[in-house]
């Protein structure tokens, strides 16, 4: 008998046990980092052969004590290496494990390496070389407190390359790992759907399962086949009677997958990868996106496995949020009756999808610590989303300032009844924060009568009120925003996302929300027009009333929605200043302003700004609220717009961005260091009594009151009167002005 260990990955040592003893081996016993037992030599190879979750197979030759590097050289030295492999071939050491003299792993190889080398110097005055990537034969060397112990390498190269992938595409995940999931799945052979399923590993690990095909059948090379003591013909005999079987199973199987991934470059490879493994046949693969995936018409349930994407692979912590929660939605709506396996680097995040796990499972991709949980789709929709228990204790994020002035999205128009909904129904989320939801509560008490009465749509629900839970909560219509702003780098990003996870699961428990009206963005600090450039392509507008004025907002595609809120009461201003006068609005963005004032009765409405999409943005505006007329949208730099116009006017609107340096702006702009010569041409344009609205975001900034006045304006300081109810908390959100010019 023969005694071996056979190392796994984190997580997979009990289905590793279970699987030897299905082949019949009985003395298995779990050890650190694996499963050891005794066999014979053919136990050897079917362990390479057949097993789905060995990271290798280790013979051992040798176990000694270890106090020093030279117990390790003498107790190596006495290892007859000759039996095992000739001089003329290359060899290589893995080493792990330390202690007091050996502290770190090359120096425990280059013991054992002197130790071979210097054995067969002295036996055939020659040696061998070392031959680190692509070695005849490999052995291993595991330091165990005092012990050391020395194995043969069976496997050569790590049995999860089982041959069929060759190319495996961003952030592959080992076959061993994806055969672990679908044993923890649950998955009994029933249909099977993998909705991001990249390069296919996870489908394919199953389609092979289903079909009983050993996974090293594919493999070109073993690290047994150039030792001294291979029995060839009892390995050929087990090789050739897996090959056989596998032909014969595709034909056999009864069992469909399906496979789908938004790269249509992904299931070219996946499907390349099936064919190479043969299961081809037996996996049905397209082109789709996951939340709009259906389940095939001929099954009435199924299993969902996947291993969604992450982070960077998105663009972000927030974009992977927003996918999750959409999946979640999606799958509830069209999967109903269906198991469902995710599997999350982040545990955390699993609690977007809104629903309860019933088992959950640790896994180690690598050194990364990963969770696979379980879930049951019933056809009633999970309201709660079900969120693992873990600290929210976190260091205070201090609100960052911003560029333009806070404009986040969101909305959910419920009425003060959505804070006493606590139905039987729901159940209160495990991540929950009962200072946030207490002061959410008081905002929401607060603020919906007075929208109510005010007959506002769109406002601020919260804005940082608790500095560590750093975001702002936005309400448009039916939709919540929530808009995180970016936090220092010195606070923990683990912190950070629990932090924000507790938000977002406690404003859906609070406000009930469905997850299709969340929208989840990070506000960081921006410079110039920043804020404006595109964050995606949904096109999601949605048409809100402000004052008498009908306006054009889009929650997704932008950082800002093409309304700030913090300027209402100066836009209602504007509305009722504006009649029978010529306005001009410039930097006008969406040209919400200018709405107001051609409702309000102006003559006419000038309206400049650099962005092509959103003068677009503008004339859509206009559109919607059937305004007719003289209203022109001009695409230039505002500065040199004025620097060369002849037009004359009696109201303008002039709310800059705190700084720019856009490539379309001739210089770079300022607000603190160049407003009063952006008033000063202003002030060329507009006649006698005329007067100008000016505003800007710049925290701190200083209006030059006396160059102002030399001017010849009178200076009426509005910044209190136009701050929003939504934004007193913030009253520093903005300064405002309105300068009236003499005769």
């Amino acid at each position: 008998m023969l005694s071996y260990f056979i190392p796994t990955a984190k997580g997979l040592a009990p289905l590793l046990e279970v699987e030897l003893k299905e082949m019949g081996i009985e003395n298995c016993k779990q050890m650190n980092g694996g499963v050891a037992f005794d066999g014979t030599l053919e136990q050897g190879y079917q362990v390479c052969l057949w097993s789905r979750f060995a990271s290798r197979v280790l013979l051992k030759l040798s176990e000694f004590k270890v106090l020093n590097s030279l117990d390790l050289y003498l107790g190596c030295s006495n290892i007859p290496w000759e039996d095992h492999f000739d001089v003329s071939n290359t060899f290589s050491i893995d080493f792990s494990g330390s202690n007091d003299d050996i502290r770190n792993t090359q120096f425990g190889a280059l013991k054992i390496k002197d130790a071979i080398v210097d054995r067969f110097r002295k036996k055939f005055d020659d040696r061998p070389n070392v031959e680190k990537r692509d070695a005849d034969i490999r052995f291993n060397g595991r330091l165990w407190k005092d012990k050391a112990t020395i194995y043969l390498d069976l496997s050569g190269s790590p049995l999860h390359l089982r041959g069929y992938r060759t190319i495996a595409g961003e952030a592959p995940m080992r076959e061993t790992l994806a055969a672990g999931i679908l044993k923890r799945s649950g998955w009994q052979g029933e249909a099977l759907l993998d909705p991001m399923c990249g390069s296919g590993t996870i489908v394919i690990e199953a389609a092979m399962m289903a079909l009983n095909i050993a996974p090293g059948t594919l493999r070109t090379r073993f690290g047994f086949e150039n030792w001294k003591k291979h029995d060839n013909d009892s390995w050929q005999t087990l090789k050739t009677s897996a090959q056989v079987y596998a032909k014969r199973a595709v034909n056999k199987c009864e069992t469909r997958f399906y496979a789908s991934d938004l790269s249509r470059d992904m299931i070219e490879i996946a499907r390349k990868n099936a064919q190479r493994a043969g299961v081809l046949e037996v996996i049905e693969f397209s082109v789709k996106d996951a939340k709009k995936v259906l389940p095939p018409e001929e099954l009435e349930t199924g299993i969902i496995v996947t291993n969604p994407p992450y982070g960077e692979r998105l663009g972000g912590f927030s974009d992977t949020i927003t996918l999750y929660t959409e999946l979640g939605h999606h799958f509830k709506d069209a999967f109903a009756g269906w198991n469902l396996s995710m599997f999350a680097v982040d545990t955390e995040l699993l609690s977007c999808l809104g629903m309860r796990a019933g088992k959950s499972f640790k896994f180690f991709n690598g050194p990364i610590e990963c969770v696979l949980k379980n879930y049951r789709i019933s056809p009633k929709r999970d309201i709660a989303p079900q969120i693992p228990d873990v600290s929210t204790e976190s260091q205070p994020i201090n609100p960052w300032t911003m560029g333009r002035g806070g404009d986040p999205l969101v909305a959910q128009d419920e009425s003060e009844s959505a804070i006493v909904f606590k139905e039987a129904k729901q159940i209160k989320p495990a991540i929950y924060s009962e200072a946030f939801a207490n002061r959410l509560t008081k905002n929401m008490k607060k603020l919906e009568k007075w929208a109510r009465r005010e007959n506002v749509q769109c406002y601020r629900l919260y804005d940082a009120d608790l500095p560590e839970y750093n975001v702002a909560i936005d309400r448009y219509d039916d939709y919540i925003i929530i808009q995180e702003y970016r936090a220092p780098k010195e606070i923990d990003a683990g912190k950070v996302r629990r932090r924000f996870l507790d938000i977002v699961s406690t404003v859906r428990y609070m406000l009930d929300l469905s997850d299709d009206k969340l929208v989840i963005k990070v506000r960081e600090r921006q410079k110039g027009r920043q804020q404006y450039e595109k964050l995606a392509s949904k096109k999601q507008s949605l048409v809100v009333q402000e004052g008498a004025a009908k306006l054009i907002v889009n929650l997704q595609d932008y950082l800002d929605t093409g309304l700030f809120l913090d300027h209402r009461p100066t836009r209602l201003r504007i509305a009722q200043m504006a009649k029978g006068k010529d306005f001009l609005n410039l930097f006008c963005y969406t040209a919400t302003a200018s709405v107001h004032a051609a409702l309000g009765g102006a003559k006419s409405t000038t309206s400049v700004d650099m962005s092509k999409t959103y003068l677009a943005w503008g004339e859509d505006n206009f559109a919607e609220n059937g305004i007719k007329g003289k209203h022109q949208f001009i695409q230039q730099d505002c500065i040199k717009w004025l620097q060369h116009a002849h037009e004359m006017f009696d109201l303008i609107f002039i709310d800059p961005p705190t700084f720019s340096n856009s490539k379309r702006m001739s210089d770079v702009f300022d607000v603190q260091e160049d407003h009063v010569a952006l008033l000063t041409s202003a002030s060329d344009r507009l006649n006698p009594r005329g007067e100008i609205i000016f505003s800007n975001n710049k925290r701190g900034f200083k209006l030059d009151a006396e160059a102002i006045k030399a001017l010849g304006f009178a200076i009426k300081d509005v910044s209190q009167a136009s701050i929003p109810e939504d934004f007193k908390r913030n009253s520093k959100i903005h300064q405002c002005w309105i300068l009236t010019k003499h005769d």
